[in-house]
Protein backbone atom coordinates (compact mmCIF):
# COMPACT_ATOMS: atom_id res chain seq x y z
CA UNK A 1 0.00 0.00 0.00
CA UNK A 2 1.37 3.46 -0.82
CA UNK A 3 0.44 7.10 0.03
CA UNK A 4 -0.97 8.90 -3.22
CA UNK A 5 0.28 12.49 -2.47
CA UNK A 6 -2.35 14.32 -4.64
CA UNK A 7 -5.44 13.11 -3.01
CA UNK A 8 -4.10 12.09 0.26
CA UNK A 9 -5.33 8.85 0.24
CA UNK A 10 -4.17 5.37 0.83
CA UNK A 11 -4.42 3.33 -2.66
CA UNK A 12 -3.60 -0.40 -3.57
CA UNK A 13 -1.04 -1.27 -5.48
CA UNK A 14 -3.42 -3.64 -7.62
CA UNK A 15 -2.61 -2.65 -11.15
CA UNK A 16 -6.14 -2.27 -11.71
CA UNK A 17 -6.77 0.69 -8.95
CA UNK A 18 -3.75 3.31 -9.93
CA UNK A 19 -5.11 3.19 -13.81
CA UNK A 20 -8.50 3.90 -12.99
CA UNK A 21 -7.51 6.87 -10.51
CA UNK A 22 -5.49 7.90 -13.35
CA UNK A 23 -8.27 7.84 -16.22
CA UNK A 24 -10.53 9.54 -13.62
CA UNK A 25 -7.78 12.29 -13.43
CA UNK A 26 -7.75 12.71 -17.16
CA UNK A 27 -11.45 12.92 -17.34
CA UNK A 28 -11.64 15.55 -15.03
CA UNK A 29 -9.31 17.56 -16.67
CA UNK A 30 -10.70 17.56 -19.95
CA UNK A 31 -13.86 18.00 -18.18
CA UNK A 32 -13.15 21.26 -16.67
CA UNK A 33 -11.03 22.31 -19.93
CA UNK A 34 -14.34 21.81 -22.10
CA UNK A 35 -12.85 19.65 -24.27
CA UNK A 36 -15.23 17.23 -24.35
CA UNK A 37 -14.43 15.23 -27.08
CA UNK A 38 -11.74 13.93 -25.66
CA UNK A 39 -13.16 13.93 -22.14
CA UNK A 40 -16.17 11.30 -23.84
CA UNK A 41 -13.07 9.19 -25.46
CA UNK A 42 -11.88 8.45 -22.16
CA UNK A 43 -14.80 7.61 -20.96
CA UNK A 44 -16.13 5.32 -23.51
CA UNK A 45 -11.87 3.62 -22.95
CA UNK A 46 -12.71 3.83 -19.33
CA UNK A 47 -16.42 2.28 -19.39
CA UNK A 48 -15.03 -0.75 -21.44
CA UNK A 49 -12.08 -1.61 -19.33
CA UNK A 50 -14.54 -1.13 -16.13
CA UNK A 51 -17.92 -3.00 -17.93
CA UNK A 52 -19.47 0.03 -17.30
CA UNK A 53 -19.28 0.08 -13.42
CA UNK A 54 -17.17 3.32 -13.52
CA UNK A 55 -19.54 5.60 -11.30
CA UNK A 56 -17.18 8.87 -12.27
CA UNK A 57 -16.76 7.98 -15.78
CA UNK A 58 -20.58 7.83 -16.45
CA UNK A 59 -21.33 11.02 -13.80
CA UNK A 60 -19.08 13.09 -16.23
CA UNK A 61 -20.88 11.53 -19.60
CA UNK A 62 -24.32 12.76 -17.82
CA UNK A 63 -22.67 16.10 -17.34
CA UNK A 64 -21.70 16.29 -21.03
CA UNK A 65 -25.10 14.72 -22.49
CA UNK A 66 -26.59 17.76 -20.34
CA UNK A 67 -25.11 20.40 -21.60
CA UNK A 68 -25.47 19.10 -25.16
CA UNK A 69 -29.09 19.06 -24.51
CA UNK A 70 -29.84 15.56 -23.98
CA UNK A 71 -31.45 15.32 -20.99
CA UNK A 72 -33.30 12.33 -20.83
CA UNK A 73 -29.85 10.63 -21.69
CA UNK A 74 -28.31 12.07 -19.09
CA UNK A 75 -31.28 11.18 -16.88
CA UNK A 76 -30.65 7.52 -17.58
CA UNK A 77 -27.11 7.74 -16.68
CA UNK A 78 -27.59 9.80 -13.56
CA UNK A 79 -30.15 7.03 -12.26
CA UNK A 80 -27.38 4.36 -13.30
CA UNK A 81 -24.85 6.50 -10.71
CA UNK A 82 -27.60 6.36 -7.89
CA UNK A 83 -27.80 2.71 -8.06
CA UNK A 84 -24.17 2.33 -8.27
CA UNK A 85 -24.10 4.10 -5.25
CA UNK A 86 -27.04 4.88 -3.47
CA UNK A 87 -25.96 6.59 -0.49
CA UNK A 88 -24.71 9.52 -2.03
CA UNK A 89 -26.83 12.51 -2.06
CA UNK A 90 -24.64 14.40 -5.58
CA UNK A 91 -26.36 11.58 -7.42
CA UNK A 92 -29.85 11.94 -6.28
CA UNK A 93 -29.17 15.94 -6.56
CA UNK A 94 -28.38 15.62 -10.70
CA UNK A 95 -31.12 12.78 -10.91
CA UNK A 96 -33.37 15.10 -9.45
CA UNK A 97 -32.12 18.43 -11.56
CA UNK A 98 -32.42 16.16 -15.09
CA UNK A 99 -36.21 15.38 -13.83
CA UNK A 100 -36.69 19.34 -13.07
CA UNK A 101 -35.22 20.43 -17.02
CA UNK A 102 -37.88 17.95 -17.43
CA UNK A 103 -40.76 19.46 -16.29
CA UNK A 104 -41.14 16.68 -14.05
CA UNK A 105 -41.35 19.02 -11.12
CA UNK A 106 -43.27 16.95 -8.52
CA UNK A 107 -41.35 13.51 -9.38
CA UNK A 108 -38.38 16.21 -8.65
CA UNK A 109 -39.31 17.09 -5.54
CA UNK A 110 -40.15 13.17 -4.43
CA UNK A 111 -36.14 12.60 -5.48
CA UNK A 112 -35.28 16.09 -3.60
CA UNK A 113 -36.55 14.68 -0.79
CA UNK A 114 -34.61 11.67 -1.00
CA UNK A 115 -31.22 13.27 -0.95
CA UNK A 116 -32.50 15.24 1.82
CA UNK A 117 -32.86 12.35 4.21
CA UNK A 118 -28.64 11.71 3.36
CA UNK A 119 -27.73 14.99 3.56
CA UNK A 120 -29.90 17.78 5.91
CA UNK A 121 -27.49 20.53 5.75
CA UNK A 122 -26.85 21.01 1.57
CA UNK A 123 -28.77 24.46 1.03
CA UNK A 124 -28.52 23.83 -2.51
CA UNK A 125 -31.02 20.88 -1.86
CA UNK A 126 -33.45 22.82 0.33
CA UNK A 127 -33.37 26.00 -3.02
CA UNK A 128 -33.77 23.26 -5.55
CA UNK A 129 -36.57 22.23 -3.64
CA UNK A 130 -38.62 25.92 -3.43
CA UNK A 131 -38.20 26.16 -7.00
CA UNK A 132 -39.87 23.05 -7.89
CA UNK A 133 -42.41 23.99 -5.36
CA UNK A 134 -42.67 27.10 -7.13
CA UNK A 135 -43.51 25.65 -10.75
CA UNK A 136 -46.19 23.93 -8.46
CA UNK A 137 -47.93 26.92 -7.17
CA UNK A 138 -47.36 25.24 -3.49
CA UNK A 139 -45.85 28.65 -2.47
CA UNK A 140 -45.92 28.06 1.10
CA UNK A 141 -43.92 24.82 0.77
CA UNK A 142 -41.37 27.17 -1.33
CA UNK A 143 -41.47 29.46 1.14
CA UNK A 144 -40.62 27.21 3.87
CA UNK A 145 -37.84 25.96 1.66
CA UNK A 146 -36.33 28.80 0.42
CA UNK A 147 -36.49 30.32 4.12
CA UNK A 148 -34.25 26.88 4.95
CA UNK A 149 -32.08 27.39 2.38
CA UNK A 150 -31.05 30.85 3.91
CA UNK A 151 -30.34 29.54 6.90
CA UNK A 152 -27.83 26.99 5.69
CA UNK A 153 -26.29 29.49 3.38
CA UNK A 154 -27.43 32.93 1.81
CA UNK A 155 -27.07 33.48 -1.71
CA UNK A 156 -28.38 36.07 -3.63
CA UNK A 157 -30.59 33.78 -6.55
CA UNK A 158 -32.44 32.27 -3.12
CA UNK A 159 -33.25 35.76 -1.71
CA UNK A 160 -34.60 36.36 -5.88
CA UNK A 161 -36.82 33.67 -5.83
CA UNK A 162 -38.52 34.43 -2.70
CA UNK A 163 -39.06 37.99 -3.79
CA UNK A 164 -40.71 35.88 -6.58
CA UNK A 165 -43.38 34.30 -4.91
CA UNK A 166 -44.09 37.35 -3.38
CA UNK A 167 -44.76 39.02 -6.82
CA UNK A 168 -47.04 36.37 -7.63
CA UNK A 169 -48.72 36.54 -5.14
CA UNK A 170 -49.40 40.50 -5.95
CA UNK A 171 -47.57 41.48 -2.63
CA UNK A 172 -44.94 44.04 -3.34
CA UNK A 173 -44.20 45.02 0.15
CA UNK A 174 -43.13 42.02 0.80
CA UNK A 175 -41.19 41.74 -2.31
CA UNK A 176 -39.75 44.95 -1.49
CA UNK A 177 -38.54 43.41 2.06
CA UNK A 178 -36.79 40.40 0.72
CA UNK A 179 -34.86 42.53 -2.02
CA UNK A 180 -34.22 45.19 0.16
CA UNK A 181 -32.08 42.16 2.66
CA UNK A 182 -30.86 40.87 -0.58
CA UNK A 183 -29.04 44.11 -1.29
CA UNK A 184 -27.78 44.45 2.48
CA UNK A 185 -26.45 41.15 1.51
CA UNK A 186 -24.68 41.88 -1.48
CA UNK A 187 -24.44 45.54 -2.37
CA UNK A 188 -23.20 45.18 -5.76
CA UNK A 189 -25.69 42.76 -7.25
CA UNK A 190 -26.95 44.92 -10.51
CA UNK A 191 -29.94 42.63 -11.11
CA UNK A 192 -31.11 42.87 -7.74
CA UNK A 193 -30.43 46.76 -7.36
CA UNK A 194 -32.44 47.07 -10.50
CA UNK A 195 -35.42 44.77 -9.25
CA UNK A 196 -35.72 46.64 -6.45
CA UNK A 197 -35.73 49.82 -8.27
CA UNK A 198 -38.57 48.94 -10.83
CA UNK A 199 -40.59 47.45 -7.31
CA UNK A 200 -40.18 51.13 -6.27
CA UNK A 201 -41.13 52.72 -9.84
CA UNK A 202 -44.41 50.49 -9.94
CA UNK A 203 -45.71 52.00 -6.48
CA UNK A 204 -44.52 55.34 -7.51
CA UNK A 205 -42.09 56.09 -5.18
CA UNK A 206 -39.27 57.62 -7.60
CA UNK A 207 -36.48 59.08 -4.84
CA UNK A 208 -36.20 55.86 -3.89
CA UNK A 209 -36.17 54.06 -7.40
CA UNK A 210 -34.00 56.71 -9.02
CA UNK A 211 -31.77 56.04 -5.81
CA UNK A 212 -31.19 51.64 -6.94
CA UNK A 213 -31.09 51.89 -10.11
CA UNK A 214 -28.93 54.92 -9.69
CA UNK A 215 -26.08 52.49 -7.72
CA UNK A 216 -27.09 49.62 -10.36
CA UNK A 217 -25.73 52.29 -13.38
CA UNK A 218 -22.23 52.87 -10.64
CA UNK A 219 -21.67 49.11 -11.01
CA UNK A 220 -22.29 48.28 -14.21
CA UNK A 221 -23.21 51.70 -16.47
CA UNK A 222 -24.45 49.11 -19.62
CA UNK A 223 -26.73 47.58 -17.44
CA UNK A 224 -29.74 48.21 -20.04
CA UNK A 225 -32.73 46.97 -17.69
CA UNK A 226 -31.78 50.11 -15.43
CA UNK A 227 -31.20 52.04 -18.01
CA UNK A 228 -34.57 51.37 -19.41
CA UNK A 229 -36.07 52.10 -16.20
CA UNK A 230 -34.29 55.32 -15.49
CA UNK A 231 -35.63 56.54 -19.30
CA UNK A 232 -39.17 55.33 -18.14
CA UNK A 233 -38.83 57.90 -15.19
CA UNK A 234 -37.44 60.51 -17.23
CA UNK A 235 -40.57 60.00 -19.71
CA UNK A 236 -43.14 59.80 -16.57
CA UNK A 237 -42.12 63.20 -15.93
CA UNK A 238 -42.31 64.61 -19.67
CA UNK A 239 -38.40 64.34 -20.23
CA UNK A 240 -39.24 62.77 -23.63
CA UNK A 241 -35.95 64.52 -25.20
CA UNK A 242 -33.83 62.94 -22.38
CA UNK A 243 -35.46 59.44 -22.28
CA UNK A 244 -34.87 59.19 -26.09
CA UNK A 245 -31.19 59.49 -25.29
CA UNK A 246 -31.43 57.07 -22.82
CA UNK A 247 -33.32 54.45 -25.25
CA UNK A 248 -30.59 55.59 -27.56
CA UNK A 249 -27.96 53.46 -25.47
CA UNK A 250 -30.70 50.36 -24.60
CA UNK A 251 -31.01 50.39 -28.93
CA UNK A 252 -27.35 49.27 -28.88
CA UNK A 253 -27.72 46.24 -26.22
CA UNK A 254 -31.15 45.12 -27.18
CA UNK A 255 -32.28 46.17 -30.27
CA UNK A 256 -34.99 44.06 -30.58
CA UNK A 257 -36.14 44.19 -27.11
CA UNK A 258 -40.72 45.12 -27.73
CA UNK A 259 -41.08 46.99 -24.45
CA UNK A 260 -37.88 49.39 -26.07
CA UNK A 261 -39.75 50.34 -28.88
CA UNK A 262 -42.82 50.73 -27.38
CA UNK A 263 -41.55 53.74 -24.72
CA UNK A 264 -39.64 54.92 -27.90
CA UNK A 265 -43.39 54.69 -29.35
CA UNK A 266 -44.92 56.66 -26.50
CA UNK A 267 -42.02 59.39 -26.09
CA UNK A 268 -42.94 60.44 -29.72
CA UNK A 269 -46.36 60.20 -28.81
CA UNK A 270 -45.91 62.59 -26.27
CA UNK A 271 -43.91 64.86 -28.39
CA UNK A 272 -46.90 64.87 -30.99
CA UNK A 273 -44.85 63.00 -33.63
CA UNK A 274 -47.51 60.35 -34.40
CA UNK A 275 -46.12 58.78 -37.45
CA UNK A 276 -43.00 57.96 -35.65
CA UNK A 277 -45.02 56.88 -32.91
CA UNK A 278 -47.03 54.26 -34.87
CA UNK A 279 -43.60 53.03 -36.92
CA UNK A 280 -42.40 52.70 -33.71
CA UNK A 281 -44.93 51.12 -31.67
CA UNK A 282 -45.75 48.82 -35.06
CA UNK A 283 -42.11 47.60 -34.76
CA UNK A 284 -42.47 46.56 -31.14
CA UNK A 285 -46.02 44.31 -32.18
CA UNK A 286 -44.02 42.57 -34.39
CA UNK A 287 -41.40 41.59 -32.03
CA UNK A 288 -44.50 40.72 -29.69
CA UNK A 289 -47.55 40.54 -31.51
CA UNK A 290 -49.48 38.61 -28.42
CA UNK A 291 -48.66 42.10 -25.74
CA UNK A 292 -52.19 43.51 -24.86
CA UNK A 293 -50.22 47.01 -23.79
CA UNK A 294 -48.59 47.43 -27.32
CA UNK A 295 -51.84 46.65 -29.15
CA UNK A 296 -53.62 49.11 -26.59
CA UNK A 297 -50.90 52.10 -27.40
CA UNK A 298 -51.40 51.23 -30.98
CA UNK A 299 -55.42 51.64 -30.13
CA UNK A 300 -54.75 54.70 -28.55
CA UNK A 301 -52.38 56.67 -31.34
CA UNK A 302 -55.05 55.80 -33.99
CA UNK A 303 -57.77 57.60 -31.82
CA UNK A 304 -55.81 60.26 -31.12
CA UNK A 305 -55.21 60.51 -35.37
CA UNK A 306 -59.11 60.05 -35.93
CA UNK A 307 -58.10 56.91 -37.68
CA UNK A 308 -61.29 54.69 -35.96
CA UNK A 309 -61.04 51.98 -38.04
CA UNK A 310 -57.21 51.29 -37.39
CA UNK A 311 -58.11 51.89 -33.70
CA UNK A 312 -60.69 49.54 -33.34
CA UNK A 313 -58.67 46.85 -35.02
CA UNK A 314 -56.12 47.15 -32.21
CA UNK A 315 -58.41 47.64 -29.52
CA UNK A 316 -60.36 44.42 -30.29
CA UNK A 317 -56.96 42.83 -30.82
CA UNK A 318 -56.20 44.15 -27.01
CA UNK A 319 -59.55 42.90 -25.26
CA UNK A 320 -58.77 39.17 -26.82
CA UNK A 321 -55.58 39.05 -24.58
CA UNK A 322 -57.18 41.72 -21.42
CA UNK A 323 -60.67 41.16 -22.00
CA UNK A 324 -61.17 41.62 -18.49
CA UNK A 325 -59.84 45.26 -18.19
CA UNK A 326 -62.78 47.94 -18.65
CA UNK A 327 -60.64 50.69 -19.69
CA UNK A 328 -59.94 49.10 -23.59
CA UNK A 329 -63.80 48.30 -23.83
CA UNK A 330 -64.12 51.84 -22.94
CA UNK A 331 -61.64 53.20 -25.70
CA UNK A 332 -63.23 50.58 -28.18
CA UNK A 333 -67.15 52.18 -27.78
CA UNK A 334 -64.93 55.21 -28.46
CA UNK A 335 -64.13 54.17 -31.56
CA UNK A 336 -67.70 52.76 -32.55
CA UNK A 337 -69.26 55.59 -31.49
CA UNK A 338 -67.04 57.87 -34.38
CA UNK A 339 -67.81 55.14 -36.72
CA UNK A 340 -71.37 55.69 -36.12
CA UNK A 341 -71.79 52.45 -34.77
CA UNK A 342 -73.94 53.55 -32.01
CA UNK A 343 -75.74 50.48 -30.39
CA UNK A 344 -72.38 48.57 -30.72
CA UNK A 345 -70.54 51.48 -28.68
CA UNK A 346 -73.33 51.45 -25.98
CA UNK A 347 -72.48 47.91 -25.33
CA UNK A 348 -69.02 48.12 -25.16
CA UNK A 349 -69.40 50.54 -22.86
CA UNK A 350 -72.14 48.85 -20.80
CA UNK A 351 -69.05 46.36 -20.34
CA UNK A 352 -66.53 48.95 -19.78
CA UNK A 353 -69.00 49.78 -16.28
CA UNK A 354 -69.36 46.24 -15.63
CA UNK A 355 -65.57 45.96 -15.36
CA UNK A 356 -64.42 49.08 -13.81
CA UNK A 357 -66.07 50.20 -10.32
CA UNK A 358 -63.59 52.82 -9.53
CA UNK A 359 -62.70 54.79 -12.93
CA UNK A 360 -65.46 58.04 -13.33
CA UNK A 361 -64.44 58.85 -16.48
CA UNK A 362 -66.44 55.35 -18.44
CA UNK A 363 -69.49 56.30 -16.68
CA UNK A 364 -69.06 60.27 -18.25
CA UNK A 365 -68.54 58.80 -21.63
CA UNK A 366 -71.06 56.63 -21.29
CA UNK A 367 -73.90 59.11 -19.93
CA UNK A 368 -72.19 62.13 -22.71
CA UNK A 369 -73.30 59.33 -25.59
CA UNK A 370 -76.63 58.55 -23.88
CA UNK A 371 -77.52 62.22 -23.92
CA UNK A 372 -76.74 62.37 -27.41
CA UNK A 373 -79.02 59.94 -28.21
CA UNK A 374 -81.75 61.33 -26.59
CA UNK A 375 -81.76 58.89 -23.46
CA UNK A 376 -81.61 61.23 -20.79
CA UNK A 377 -82.70 58.96 -17.91
CA UNK A 378 -80.01 56.55 -18.12
CA UNK A 379 -77.44 59.35 -19.19
CA UNK A 380 -78.26 60.50 -15.51
CA UNK A 381 -77.77 57.24 -14.09
CA UNK A 382 -74.85 57.04 -14.84
CA UNK A 383 -73.73 60.56 -14.20
CA UNK A 384 -75.09 59.78 -10.57
CA UNK A 385 -72.90 56.61 -10.69
CA UNK A 386 -69.90 58.89 -11.99
CA UNK A 387 -70.67 60.84 -8.99
CA UNK A 388 -70.57 57.82 -6.47
CA UNK A 389 -67.23 57.60 -7.53
CA UNK A 390 -66.17 60.61 -7.46
CA UNK A 391 -67.05 61.10 -4.31
CA UNK A 392 -65.32 57.71 -3.05
CA UNK A 393 -62.17 59.25 -4.77
CA UNK A 394 -62.32 62.23 -3.00
CA UNK A 395 -62.60 60.96 0.67
CA UNK A 396 -60.30 58.16 -0.04
CA UNK A 397 -57.27 60.46 -1.52
CA UNK A 398 -56.70 64.20 -2.19
CA UNK A 399 -56.04 64.78 -5.66
CA UNK A 400 -56.74 66.98 -8.47
CA UNK A 401 -59.05 65.92 -11.64
CA UNK A 402 -57.80 66.38 -15.19
CA UNK A 403 -59.30 69.95 -15.68
CA UNK A 404 -61.15 69.00 -19.22
CA UNK A 405 -62.39 66.02 -17.28
CA UNK A 406 -64.19 68.54 -14.60
CA UNK A 407 -65.11 71.05 -16.91
CA UNK A 408 -67.08 68.08 -19.02
CA UNK A 409 -68.87 66.71 -16.13
CA UNK A 410 -69.86 70.36 -15.21
CA UNK A 411 -71.80 71.10 -18.61
CA UNK A 412 -73.45 67.78 -18.80
CA UNK A 413 -74.74 68.33 -15.35
CA UNK A 414 -75.94 71.11 -16.67
CA UNK A 415 -77.66 70.10 -19.47
CA UNK A 416 -79.27 67.40 -17.26
CA UNK A 417 -80.53 69.89 -14.94
CA UNK A 418 -78.77 68.10 -11.72
CA UNK A 419 -77.89 71.65 -10.48
CA UNK A 420 -73.87 72.19 -10.32
CA UNK A 421 -72.70 69.03 -9.72
CA UNK A 422 -71.91 69.70 -6.17
CA UNK A 423 -69.15 66.91 -5.97
CA UNK A 424 -67.52 68.60 -8.72
CA UNK A 425 -65.52 71.79 -8.05
CA UNK A 426 -63.65 74.05 -10.41
CA UNK A 427 -59.59 72.79 -9.51
CA UNK A 428 -57.40 75.49 -8.58
CA UNK A 429 -54.01 75.46 -11.47
CA UNK A 430 -51.28 74.54 -9.37
CA UNK A 431 -48.10 74.35 -11.86
CA UNK A 432 -46.56 72.54 -8.59
CA UNK A 433 -49.20 70.07 -8.74
CA UNK A 434 -48.08 66.82 -10.08
CA UNK A 435 -51.38 64.46 -8.97
CA UNK A 436 -54.17 63.95 -11.66
CA UNK A 437 -56.69 61.06 -11.83
CA UNK A 438 -55.66 58.12 -14.58
CA UNK A 439 -57.52 56.49 -16.79
CA UNK A 440 -57.92 53.51 -13.69
CA UNK A 441 -59.62 56.48 -11.35
CA UNK A 442 -55.75 55.92 -9.29
CA UNK A 443 -53.21 58.24 -8.91
CA UNK A 444 -51.19 58.59 -12.38
CA UNK A 445 -47.53 58.57 -10.39
CA UNK A 446 -49.26 54.82 -9.11
CA UNK A 447 -48.85 53.44 -12.77
CA UNK A 448 -45.44 53.46 -14.68
CA UNK A 449 -46.84 54.24 -17.99
CA UNK A 450 -44.39 54.18 -20.96
CA UNK A 451 -44.80 57.57 -21.72
CA UNK A 452 -46.50 60.20 -19.57
CA UNK A 453 -48.00 61.75 -22.31
CA UNK A 454 -50.12 65.49 -21.76
CA UNK A 455 -51.88 64.72 -25.49
CA UNK A 456 -53.35 61.62 -24.92
CA UNK A 457 -57.28 62.63 -24.69
CA UNK A 458 -57.71 64.36 -27.76
CA UNK A 459 -59.95 61.21 -28.86
CA UNK A 460 -61.26 59.73 -25.31
CA UNK A 461 -64.94 61.86 -25.75
CA UNK A 462 -67.53 59.23 -27.09
CA UNK A 463 -69.11 63.03 -28.09
CA UNK A 464 -66.05 63.70 -30.14
CA UNK A 465 -68.62 63.16 -33.27
CA UNK A 466 -71.44 63.87 -32.36
CA UNK A 467 -71.70 67.82 -30.64
CA UNK A 468 -75.18 67.36 -30.01
CA UNK A 469 -74.84 68.90 -26.12
CA UNK A 470 -76.29 72.84 -25.64
CA UNK A 471 -73.88 75.84 -25.92
CA UNK A 472 -71.41 75.48 -23.94
CA UNK A 473 -71.62 72.04 -23.21
CA UNK A 474 -69.01 69.79 -25.81
CA UNK A 475 -65.50 68.55 -25.31
CA UNK A 476 -64.01 65.50 -24.55
CA UNK A 477 -62.94 63.43 -21.44
CA UNK A 478 -59.60 62.25 -21.60
CA UNK A 479 -57.41 59.83 -20.19
CA UNK A 480 -54.26 61.28 -19.13
CA UNK A 481 -51.42 57.87 -19.35
CA UNK A 482 -51.27 55.05 -21.39
CA UNK A 483 -50.85 51.82 -20.29
CA UNK A 484 -47.41 50.74 -20.96
CA UNK A 485 -44.63 47.66 -20.72
CA UNK A 486 -43.33 46.25 -17.48
CA UNK A 487 -39.30 45.96 -17.88
CA UNK A 488 -38.42 42.81 -19.31
CA UNK A 489 -40.78 39.66 -18.16
CA UNK A 490 -39.84 37.78 -15.99
CA UNK A 491 -40.08 34.52 -14.78
CA UNK A 492 -42.15 35.48 -12.51
CA UNK A 493 -42.52 36.63 -11.88
CA UNK A 494 -43.89 38.19 -15.33
CA UNK A 495 -45.38 40.71 -12.39
CA UNK A 496 -46.35 43.20 -15.74
CA UNK A 497 -49.93 44.06 -15.42
CA UNK A 498 -48.81 45.96 -12.23
CA UNK A 499 -46.44 47.94 -13.75
CA UNK A 500 -47.41 49.49 -17.59
CA UNK A 501 -43.83 50.81 -18.53
CA UNK A 502 -40.55 49.56 -18.42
Amino acid sequence: MIWNTRNATYMFTVPDFPILEKQNWLIHLHYIRKDYEACKAIIKEQLQETQGLCEYAIYVQALIFRLEGNIQESLELFQTCAILNPQCADNLKQVARSLFLLGKHKAATEVYNEAAKLNQKDWEICHNLGVCYIYLKQFNKAQDQLHNALQLNRHDLTYTMLGKIHLLEGDLDKAIEIYKKAVEFSPENTELLTTLGLLYLQLGVYQKAFEHLGNALTYDPTNYKAILAAGSMMQTHGDFDVALTKYRVVACAVPESPPLWNNIGMCFFGKKKYVAAISCLKRANYLAPFDWKILYNLGLVHLTMQQYASAFHFLSAAINFQPKMGELYMLLAVALTNLEDTENAKRAYAEAVRLDKCNPLVNLNYAVLLYNQGEKKDALAQYQEMEKKVNFLKDNSSLEFDPEMVEMAQKLGAALQVGEALVWTKPVKDPKSKHRISSTGRPAGFQQPLGSNQALGQAMSSAVAYRKLPSGVGGTSQLTKPPSLPLEPEPIVETSEQTREK
